[in-house]
């Protein structure tokens, strides 16, 4: 919940897009199944607005990883599979740190 309410949040053409996320169809059953789909995603997704608008991308980066921060901060810290998909996430960002 916490961090979809950051990315709802998002405004500019990152907000435009993720207003439009019912047309977005997650088919994955599992966890893994998911990721499978969604980690390829958000790497094309931050490639094509690299190449749109770099302001734009870093844009999209930050809405992520403060979801991410957000949704981790609701429990006592990230269990280690929720660091580990969180880490999966930021590697899909093209994100050190």
């Amino acid at each position: 919940m916490a961090g979809s309410r950051v990315l709802s949040g998002a405004t500019g053409v990152v907000g435009e897009v993720l207003s439009g996320k019912d047309k977005f169809k997650i088919t994955g059953r599992t966890a893994a199944a998911v990721a499978d789909e969604v980690l390829p995603a958000l790497s094309s997704t931050v490639a094509l607005l690299n190449a749109q608008d770099p302001s734009e991308a870093r844009n999209f980066r930050t809405m992520v990883t403060v979801a991410l921060r957000e949704a981790a901060a609701t429990t006592d810290g990230p269990s280690p599979a929720q660091t580990v998909m969180i880490d999966k996430i930021r590697a899909a960002l093209c994100e050190e740190d």
